[in-house]
C-alpha cells in the first residue's frame, strides 16, 4: 500500500530494514525515496534514532565532513554515531550497520572500499553509485556487474508521471496508476520494472485524464514532503 505522507513512509521503511537486518548480517541494502523536494537530512536523522532506541548498533555515514557536521549539529545526542569517509577511514574494521547518506558516483571507490571493510550490513539511502557521464563503456560494465550489483532493496518509493512504483521488502514492486479518486496497484513485478515495462504497463490500463493524473500525483508529492 501506498504511504499517505512521508511519516508513514518512514514507518514502511522502518518495518523493511527490521525485516531484512534481521539475521542477515552483512547484506547490502538500498533504501530509496525518490521524491523531489525531499530534504533528505530530517528523515534519515529519525532513522538512525529508532535503529539507535532498538539497540541496533548503527553509524550514519556521509561522504564529506560538512554533511556530517551539519547531522551532528541537528542531532548532538548522536553526534557519536555520524562520523564521514575519512573518519571511518581512519578506524579499525567495522561492525553492526552502517547507514550511508545519498552516496553518488564521485565516491565509488572510497565506498566500496569502506564496504568491503566493514563486517556488518550497509543501507544505503538514495544511493547514484552509477554515473551517465561514463555512460556505456567498458567501466560502467565492470561496475554494473561487480560493486553495483551486490545491492539489493530494502524500500522503494517513486513517484512517476501516471503513477508511482514501490517495494517493501520482502514484498515485490508494486506499480500504481493514478486515478482521479487515488492511486490503485496495476501490477507486480519479482524485479525492479525499467522505463519501458512501466510504460507499457501504465499504457496499457485504463487510466485517467492528464489533469486528473496531475493531480494526484502532486498530492502524493506534497504529503511527502510534509
Amino acid at each position: 500500500m501506498l504511504p499517505a505522507d512521508l511519516r508513514s513512509a518512514e514507518a514502511q521503511t522502518l518495518g523493511s530494514l527490521q525485516a531484512v537486518l534481521q539475521g542477515n548480517d552483512g547484506g547490502r541494502w538500498s533504501i530509496e525515496w525518490r521524491f523531489e523536494g525531499l530534504r533528505l537530512l530530517a528523515p534519515v536523522l529519525r532513522l538512525l534514532t529508532q535503529l539507535s532506541q532498538q539497540g541496533v548498533p548503527v553509524l550514519l555515514l556521509f561522504s564529506d565532513a560538512g554533511g556530517a557536521a551539519l547531522a551532528r549539529r541537528d542531532a548532538p545526542d548522536l553526534a557519536d554515531r555520524i562520523v564521514d569517509f575519512r573518519q571511518l577511514e581512519q578506524r579499525p574494521t567495522t561492525d553492526g550497520v552502517l547507514l550511508a547518506m545519498a552516496p553518488t558516483a564521485a565516491d565509488y571507490e572510497i565506498f566500496e572500499r569502506l564496504c568491503g571493510r566493514h563486517r556488518g550490513s550497509v543501507v544505503m539511502v538514495n544511493g547514484r553509485l552509477e554515473d551517465a557521464a561514463v555512460g556505456i563503456g567498458s567501466v560502467a560494465r565492470e561496475r554494473r556487474r561487480g560493486f553495483v550489483s551486490t545491492w539489493t532493496s530494502a524500500y522503494a518509493l517513486i513517484p512517476l508521471d501516471g503513477g508511482a512504483l514501490r517495494q517493501a521488502a520482502p514484498g515485490p514492486w508494486e506499480l500504481y496508476r493514478s486515478d482521479t479518486d487515488g492511486y490503485r496497484l496495476v501490477a507486480t513485478f519479482e524485479q525492479k520494472p525499467d522505463g519501458e515495462a512501466i510504460a507499457a504497463t501504465l499504457s496499457g490500463a485504463a487510466g485517467a485524464g492528464v489533469a486528473s493524473t496531475l493531480r494526484a500525483v502532486d498530492a502524493l508529492i506534497e504529503g511527502l514532503r510534509n
